[in-house]
């Protein structure tokens, strides 16, 4: 029982009993966790626009890669080679020997 009549007669209580300062807790913690933009929101949308940026200097460099081999290909000879080895072409009159190793050991 003194302990009650403790709690309620601190200075802490009668501060967190006040009206302004009820308001002010309820509307903090309606900000941070259900309002639409709460802050658990943003660390989603933040964690999303971070993915989404990796994936552009991934393809970024894709597309680097890929002008490159564009502009090796406009050789005529880098072109022939690069469909001999990637598609298996072969020229008329030619046999082509497909030789696979065994990588089980």
């Amino acid at each position: 029982m003194v302990l009650l009549k403790k709690i309620f007669n601190s200075r802490l209580f009668k501060i967190l009993t006040n009206k302004y300062v009820l308001i002010l807790i309820i509307f903090s913690i309606w900000m941070l966790f259900f309002d639409e933009n709460s802050h658990l929101n943003h660390r989603k949308l933040n964690q999303e626009i971070e993915e989404l940026e990796n994936a552009i200097e991934f393809y970024q460099k894709e597309i680097e890669k890929n002008r490159e081999m564009i502009h090796a290909l406009k050789d005529q000879d880098e072109l022939e080679k690069f469909a001999r080895e990637a598609y298996q072409m072969k020229k008329e009159n030619e046999t082509l020997y497909l030789i696979e190793f065994d990588t089980l050991r």
